[in-house]
């Protein structure tokens, strides 16, 4: 999650919806008798007791885990520490050579790369990112595919002198910085290493041609100058977590892209609802590229907000917006199959008080034929979560011309409430949530689902949502895990029942700061997922300005703990260093080794580095040998090969 935007501090959803705060205080007289509740819906909603159903939750996988690590203390060293018997490797860091064959320039530490070099090397700020086997189909642990994304870019580092003396050469390193990479990467028996050079190599970036799929292709609103037909345009960014299809692509989420763009006039009510404003949020490419000027290029913005889709194993394969799953500020793009092997797609919309979606396909998967499911993600619904205060909870359609969906309230296609995803949810009734980011199924039951909120400091201040005396999280600063299951077990109904998770903080904290974690403490819960084994990973997001201080005071740096849902206990299992946040979890088939990233170690509590003194906060992972702090991909390994977290 970027927080250089500020897009934090703002909240744009006016709509009347019921918060999840105050739904959450009228649950907490349940939440003794909810814990642990319902995996098995197979009774139905109507049908099974609480009881029924928490026995159902709670049932004893067929090969129960154990977690085998001592966890960690806090840290605030500029390391990454793990438990003992693990080691850690640097695998590709901001500025290596992706490995395009005969285009390998190498990071300079001063950042004088150019802008074409820089789009031939890893980009800034490392967010989700998927491990591929090679060959497709096989289940290799040994050789494989990162897809990685790149969220966002730290200007005073990417340049040697910041942002001063701002130009077009400025911004197209800029917009070479983001976006993804497709890595090729083997375990060579002493270590992983990238393989160069390798065919399947290459970098996405702001400025690479994508395809326009779905509802909205060739909508007015999707056309432009450059592109008069609304089926293509160049580029995705900040691209924050991730999805990963059983056909072998990757979905690449486009989050605050909002921040980009720039209108200086009157302000739209697209603008307002997903927070365009009269300038940027510091980036300056407006200045430079016009595109990103509503006054000169006003539909631009419809065209970002999207999921998109990379074949990581056809390097000259053209990326494609799927925009039946709606435009919002993509969190990530967590897949899963129902029974009758139709794709589920959940999705956070990750701002204050935004929503949760989820979209079910109308053909199923075929596992015969790949190239049959590349257009899987273009049909089907699109729904928008409501959290009721009985711990029940309904999917609302979001279809043209159901649930007040019609032209007479602006809807005059299925194409505009695609475009205008936001305002359609606002309309149906969706229950506003605190920055819902990371969404994970566990894989023995794909119908119990976990999403991370990672806070709302927001909450019950003065009209804003939430305000309410019972409330028992107002100011919510560290953030829960929300879990829901399904009804009759399956993925693509439109009932389930909820119950959280886990409140983030700490166990001996008091009042509304008082944690339901058992185990060691955490807050600002963000990346969220299971290893095949049932074993759940989060990690951590507490912003620079907040890390070790205030309500966080003694926590120190961001941090990735494990836990066994069944069983409830939290364990930390890896500190980051100084000023990053830990996010992207990838794993091999074996689950031997683990893939994460530390995205911007080093940066203030301004997230704004200053370019004469880039070493300020952190040195990682070069150390006194670099030139400045640089974002990476860490692999994880347990020192006697074993199964990573588990004993």
């Amino acid at each position: 999650m970027s927080r250089l935007i500020k897009t934090d501090d703002s909240v744009v959803n006016a709509s009347s919806n019921p918060a999840f705060s105050a739904i959450l205080e009228a649950s907490l007289d349940r939440r003794g008798l909810l814990k642990g509740l319902g995996a098995s819906l197979a009774l139905g909603l109507a049908g099974g007791t609480v009881s029924q159903l928490a026995q159902a939750a709670n049932a004893t996988p067929t090969a129960p885990l154990s977690l085998g690590f001592t966890g960690l203390p806090f840290s605030t060293d500029d390391v990454v520490h793990v438990p003992a018997g693990y080691s850690t490797q640097v695998l590709y860091a901001w500025g290596d050579p992706v490995g395009v064959p005969g285009k390998q320039p190498t990071f300079k530490q001063d950042a004088s790369n150019s802008a074409e070099e820089q789009a031939l090397q890893a980009g800034m700020h490392h967010d989700g990112m998927a491990y591929f086997p090679l060959p497709f189909g096989s289940a290799h642990s040994k050789r494989g595919l990162l897809a990685i994304n790149h969220e966002y870019t730290d200007d005073g580092l990417l340049h040697p002198d910041g942002m001063a003396h701002w130009n077009d050469k400025k911004t197209a390193k800029a917009q070479a910085a983001v976006g993804v990479s497709v890595i090729e990467v083997e375990d060579t028996g002493k270590g992983w290493r990238v393989v160069r050079p390798s065919a399947l190599a290459r970098r996405i970036t702001a400025t690479t041609p994508c395809a326009i799929s779905g509802p909205a292709k060739g909508h007015a609103l999707m056309k432009t100058q450059d592109d008069p037909k609304g089926v293509r345009v160049l580029g995705t960014l900040n691209n924050c977590a991730n999805g990963q299809t059983p056909w072998g692509t990757y979905l690449t989420c486009e989050e605050n892209w909002s921040d980009y763009f720039a209108n200086n006039g009157e302000l739209s009510a697209d603008d307002k609802r997903y927070g365009i404003k009269a300038t940027d949020a510091g980036y300056k490419w407006s200045e430079t590229d016009f595109r990103f000027d509503r006054q000169i290029t006003p539909n631009e913005a419809h065209r970002f907000g999207w999921v998109v889709e990379i074949d990581p194993f056809d390097a000259k394969s053209t990326p494609v917006k799927r925009t039946a799953l709606g435009r919002v500020k993509h969190e990530g793009a967590m897949l899963v199959l129902a029974p009758d092997n139709r794709v589920v797609v959940y999705m956070g919309d990750d701002q204050r008080f935004e929503y949760i979606y989820k979209f079910v396909s109308s053909k199923p998967y075929n596992p015969k034929n790949r190239k049959a499911n590349f257009d899987l993600l273009d049909h089907g619904t699109l729904y928008v979560a409501r959290f009721d205060q009985d711990n029940t909870g309904r999917w609302l359609e979001l279809t043209h011309g159901k649930n007040g969906l019609t032209a007479a309230n602006g809807f005059a296609s299925q194409a505009d409430i695609c475009i205008h995803t936001r305002r359609a949810a606002d309309l149906v009734g969706a229950t506003k949530m605190d920055r819902p980011e990371w969404i994970a199924a566990h894989p023995h039951k794909p119908y119990e689902i976990y999403c991370t909120l990672t806070n709302n400091s927001e909450r019950g201040k003065e009209g804003k949502p939430g305000v309410d005396a019972a409330n028992p999280r107002v100011d919510n600063s560290f953030g829960q895990i929300i879990r829901w299951f399904e009804g009759d077990n399956n993925p693509a109904t439109t009932e389930f029942v909820w119950d959280l998770f886990a409140l983030g903080g700490s166990p001996t904290g008091k009042g509304d700061k008082k944690a339901s974690v058992q185990g060691d403490t955490f807050g600002s819960p963000d990346g969220l997922k299971f290893a095949s084994n049932g074993l759940l990973w989060v990690q951590t997001d507490v912003s620079t300005s907040t890390l070790n201080e205030k309500d966080y005071a003694g926590m120190g740096n961001n941090q990735m703990l494990a836990v066994i849902p069944e069983r409830g206990e939290f364990r930390r299992f890896l500190t980051g260093p100084r000023g990053c946040e830990i996010t992207g979890i990838a794993f091999t088939p074996d689950n031997r080794t683990m893939f994460i990233n530390i995205q911007h170690p080093g940066e203030t509590s301004s997230e704004r580095s200053d370019p004469a003194a880039p070493k300020a906060v952190s040195a990682w992972p070069d150390g006194a040998a670099g030139g400045r702090p640089r974002s990476a991909t860490v692999v994880i390994r347990r020192d006697d090969g074993g199964v990573i977290g588990v004993a």
